[in-house]
């Protein structure tokens, strides 16, 4: 796996080596006493010079085993644009030093062959940023770097020939917050002429395989056609079809080269690790699916499509045939693979969900109905957003990961044709600038968040946002001390608001730090020590923090800076 970018929340940047997308953040005008020295003078305090310059400085190591590393790229970006202001290679013995910085806050990356690329205490997509100036103290870090594992193998036929051009397919469990977690698509790759497959760079955890590919030699042809050819070759040579043996697929497998989903086998990568695993494809005689292409109102025909689903993740889509269905009002899917499916068929369309093992014609009236989304968007003040944007669904189905579904929105109208049944979130963006939501209302009836319930009608919404970036600040704290790399979490007075609302953030080296686009309304902000294993979005989990977290109200002034009135004292987890 390349890991060319990173996404590492407010502190997100994507780099090259070292290089480093834009975040921005306000760098407070706070004053600390005393000063400090290099690592050699006094290793736990930073140093200045005459014209007030300080350092950061530490050691870079192998985060697995302790050990120095040395030729590490240690780099400090600037926060206002990610530009790179200084780096180092570490010593012999893993120690870096940076120097004649100017008191502010930085971003902190290390990087080596063969280790993963990092931020400074990197945690999912956070990070603590460092600060310098009077009283900080930057001159004995710890930079611990992750070891990239190595997953490598070979796709071949059961005679033992290499699978060129096979799609190999990582799969890796995320933390959403909640209880279980959510199984995504990490990586992916393409075997090479001689079979083979490999991913670097990879995190530490447990990941799943699948293998997808094509039969070079396969021959596809529709079941009607077939038949009739089949029967004139009978009735010449008094023999079946020829081609009717070319007619296969190759299911996709998993590893230990099984074809059921439920029976993969999860492959362990520690920091550092390398495994080898080896996939076999069998072929199989091909399904086919014949589905109903009716024509809609305006004349044209209803194209269904089918998708294959691996871990609830889609992988892949085919749309209906236009000749075949304009001509007999029927579609049929050739050189179907046996798997799992997701089939959108008629209108207004259905989706059926298959696991399909025989060709079979589907029933037009099986499958779970889309229905319309409508509404608008408005702003705090009632009155609809002027400007055009777009507006995007995300399923929230934990089983079922459907592709986010976008329409455009004019005059803060927007209008979605066909939704699936389930829960999803909505988010709105305005002139590439994205507006916090901050409830739904349906009919009579408005809750917070940004969650919209599809059934089985349609839905018409009005969504209310926030049409500016309000930033909250403060600080985590422990015995009146700053304290880093802690999770702060922005919890909304009414928890069932709380996947919309909840915003995060990791502390910095001072121990602040920065909540962003925080809509209007009620909250607390905990601060948790070791906390990002935590179910945090769930109601019941994150109530126990709530007596000792900081009560804030949030007030409607877009672009406004926020600080809370008190330190956030940091709660064991």
């Amino acid at each position: 796996m390349m890991l060319t970018s990173r996404n590492a929340g407010r502190h997100g940047l994507t780099f090259l080596s070292v290089c480093l997308c834009a975040s921005l953040f306000v760098v407070l005008p706070l004053a600390y006493p005393g000063a400090a020295q290099t690592p050699a003078e006094a290793p736990n305090h930073a140093s200045s010079s005459a014209s007030s310059l300080y350092r950061i400085a530490g050691t870079v190591v192998n985060s697995a085993s302790g050990e120095p590393l040395r030729h590490a790229t240690v780099a400090v970006l600037s926060e206002e644009d990610s530009h790179t202001i200084a780096a180092v290679e570490s010593d012999g013995e893993g120690h870096f030093s940076l120097d004649h910085l100017p008191a502010a806050k930085y971003q902190l990356t290390a990087s080596k062959r063969g280790y993963r690329t990092a931020f400074y205490d990197e945690h999912e997509d956070f990070n603590s940023a460092i600060v310098t100036g009077p009283g900080q103290e930057t001159g004995n870090l710890t930079f611990r770097l992750i070891p990239g594992g190595v997953l490598k193998g070979v796709v071949t036929t059961d005679g033992g020939d290499p699978v060129e051009g096979a799609k190999v397919m990582l799969f890796l469990k995320s933390h959403t917050g909640k209880a279980g977690s959510r199984i995504g698509q990490a990586d992916a790759d393409s075997t090479d002429d001689t079979g083979a497959y490999e991913f670097d760079g990879l995190a530490a955890g447990d990941y799943l395989l699948a293998v997808k590919a094509d039969p070079w030699y396969a021959l596809h042809r529709s079941s009607s056609r077939a038949g009739r050819n089949a029967a004139g070759a009978a009735e010449i040579a008094g023999a079946a079809d020829p081609a009717a043996a070319l007619d296969v697929a190759y299911p996709v497998t998993y590893y230990d080269s099984t074809t059921d989903e439920g029976s993969a086998s999860r492959i362990s990568i520690t920091g550092g690790g390398r495994q080898e695993v080896n996939i076999n494809l069998h072929a199989t005689p091909a399904l086919h699916i014949t589905v109903d292409t009716p024509r809609k109102q305006d004349g044209s025909i209803a194209r269904a499509e089918l998708r294959q689903t691996i871990f609830g993740n889609v992988v892949s889509a085919e749309s209906a045939g236009f000749l075949d269905a304009m001509q007999t009002g029927t579609t049929e899917f050739t050189g179907v693979a046996p798997g799992h499916y997701e089939l959108a068929q008629g209108d207004p369309p259905r989706i059926v969900e298959m696991d399909a093992t025989t060709s079979l014609q589907v029933d037009p009236s099986l499958g779970a109905a889309t229905v319309s989304v409508r509404g608008s968007l408005q702003n705090t003040a009632g009155t609809p957003v002027a400007g055009d944007g777009v507006v995007t669904l995300v399923s929230l189905d934990e089983s079922r990961r459907q592709n986010p579904i976008q329409t455009l929105c004019f005059r803060g109208a927007f209008n979605f044709p066909s939704v699936p049944p389930g829960e999803w979130a909505l988010s709105a963006d305005s002139a590439g600038k994205q507006l916090p939501v901050g409830a739904v209302t349906v009919g009579n009836r408005t809750h917070m968040g940004n969650v919209i319930y599809v059934q089985d009608r349609a839905v018409s919404v009005t969504v209310s946002v926030s049409q500016g970036t309000t930033r909250l600040e403060g600080f985590a704290q422990r015995d009146n001390k700053g304290m880093p790399g802690v999770m702060v979490v922005l919890v909304p007075m009414d928890l069932a608001g709380i996947d919309g609302l909840v915003r995060r953030d990791q502390s910095d080296s001072d121990g602040s730090f920065s909540l962003r686009n925080v809509v209007p309304g009620r909250y607390t902000v905990v601060a948790i020590e070791d906390g990002w294993t935590l179910d945090w979005a769930e109601p019941k989990v994150i109530a126990r923090y709530l007596p000792g977290g900081v009560a804030v109200t949030v007030s409607d002034n877009p672009g406004k800076l926020f600080m809370l009135p008190a330190p956030v004292p940091v709660q064991a987890r």
